[in-house]
């Protein structure tokens, strides 16, 4: 069953008719309805297309935060052979909001680390809601490190409203693990790739994105703060996260502009929950060119470029 959004209702009516008509040529076979389901059929695709050449930055955040967009788990199973995951940070727990292991990339050796959010109730409560605690920074610390003994590029998959802000993870060293995380990424001497598939929030995001080469799917959305916090701190209104939305520039188009996104994926028309298979053929065209731009670098010049992108940022301006 299709999940339309708020602005997606005026496309839900017409799709809903066309089924209507379908479903009742179904029961009569004797009725002719394929005509006008089909008109219906292209008066959505023309909406839709229409739709989403004028999307709102907070309308891209309800899209990047579409609950039927392909899932970190989904890419790890369609883009990578040989997956073996690897779980806990040897200190704690195994945190399930970050999910990792081994793995092939057009038979490469990588290693591939991401956020999981979960597809349904159950699974987002044992998910978390891809919200990671310190012990998912610390497996992923564990993973990079073990990545850069032997030589293995690393490819990070963010989806995260934002690391997890509860009691326990604070009392763990939640923003020491962040830090810790983001460090990590700055010393390795293998390629890092990053791509942001759905909502990257805060420093839960960027402890796994400060890579050489970040990407960002069409339709996702990268930001310090969430449109609703940030209005909330702001004007005190969560109310205003439409404002909010603009003035972040959290759009991938708006990043790449700045400077701190390196590509753009393209999604299908509607987004990447209308159509997952293409959008993940995207995604693994996208890692293998930018695999291939990285992995004949040696360790220290690696590490010279990243520090140099990063030092690079906000020298565009941003008027």
């Amino acid at each position: 069953m299709q999940n339309y959004l708020e602005f997606e209702k005026p496309l839900a009516e017409i799709e809903g008719k066309a089924e209507e008509l379908r479903a009742m040529a179904r029961q009569n076979p004797e009725m002719d309805v394929e005509k006008e389901a089909q008109a219906l059929d292209k008066k959505a695709q023309d909406l839709l297309v229409d739709l989403y050449q004028k999307l709102t930055p907070w309308r891209k955040c309800q899209v990047a935060r579409h609950p039927d967009r392909p899932q970190c788990s989904d890419y790890i199973e369609a883009i990578f052979t040989e997956y073996t995951p690897l779980a806990g940070d040897r200190n704690f727990a195994d945190d399930y909001a970050v999910m990792g292991g081994l793995a092939r990339l057009n038979d490469k050796p990588v290693m591939v680390i991401g956020h999981e959010k979960g597809k349904d109730t159950k699974s987002r409560i044992h998910h978390n809601f891809g919200m990671a605690r310190p012990e998912g920074y610390r497996k992923a610390i564990r993973l990079m490190d073990m990545a850069n003994r032997f030589g293995l590029p690393v490819i990070t998959l963010v989806d995260t409203q934002g690391a997890y802000p509860g009691k326990g993870a604070e009392e763990r060293g939640q923003s020491e693990a962040i830090a810790r995380s983001t460090e990590k990424c700055l010393s390795l001497g293998v390629p890092l790739i990053s791509v942001i598939i759905g909502e990257g929030g805060s420093g839960g995001a960027v402890a796994f994105a400060t890579a050489d080469k970040l990407a960002m799917l069409e339709h996702s959305v990268y930001s310090v703060i969430s449109p609703e916090g940030c209005a909330s701190i702001l004007w005190k209104d969560a109310g205003k996260m439409r404002e909010a939305a603009e003035a972040l520039r959290l759009t991938a188009q708006d990043l790449k502009e700045l400077g701190i996104a390196d590509e753009v994926i393209p999604e299908p028309i509607g987004g990447a929950q209308r159509n997952t298979e293409d959008t993940i053929n995207n995604v693994k065209s996208a890692l293998g060119e930018m695999l291939g731009q990285l992995e004949k670098k040696k360790p220290d010049a690696l590490r010279k470029g990243r520090r140099k992108k990063y030092l690079d940022m906000g020298s565009k301006s941003l008027v």
